[in-house]
């Protein structure tokens, strides 16, 4: 996909893994003023309005935003972080059709495997298991 020319949205995308993302979009051509890396401080994912203001005029959406905490974060609050992960990601591929983006890449994380997965992790192992109990509510989502 060419793009050089097109509007991009990187949630997450001050994050540690979306930093990196956002450089190589760069190195790949894309102009600050064709991205927006939306501030969970401006936009609430959990909210359809803030989902829809972020991703209208986008023609690709990269969703790598996520609340995290670390494990013991997960184990004092796994409901809230089923919630809003889930919510945060249901609800902007929900806008980003609605607006017609035509391409929405979400990122998962290790914590959806099962607990004893073999390395290296394949896709199909995601499979095999419900995953780990303490990381469960935030891999699920």
């Amino acid at each position: 996909m060419e793009l050089t020319d097109k509007k991009i949205v990187v949630t997450g995308g001050a994050g540690f893994l979306g930093s990196f993302v956002t450089e190589k979009l760069r190195e790949r051509g894309v102009q600050d003023k064709d991205m927006l890396i939306p501030r969970s401080s401006e936009y609430d994912f959990r909210r359809m309005e803030d989902c829809k203001k972020a991703v209208g005029g986008a023609d690709l959406v990269i969703h790598l935003a996520a609340k995290v905490g670390g494990i013991g974060f997960n184990r004092e609050h796994p409901g809230e972080l089923f919630y809003d992960n889930i919510m945060m990601g249901t609800q902007l591929m929900e806008a980003a059709r609605l607006a017609g983006v035509k391409k929405f890449v979400a990122v998962g994380t290790i914590c959806a495997y099962p607990k004893f997965t073999p390395v290296p992790f394949k896709e199909d192992d995601l499979w095999g298991g419900y995953p780990e109990e303490t990381n469960a509510p935030y891999g699920l989502a």
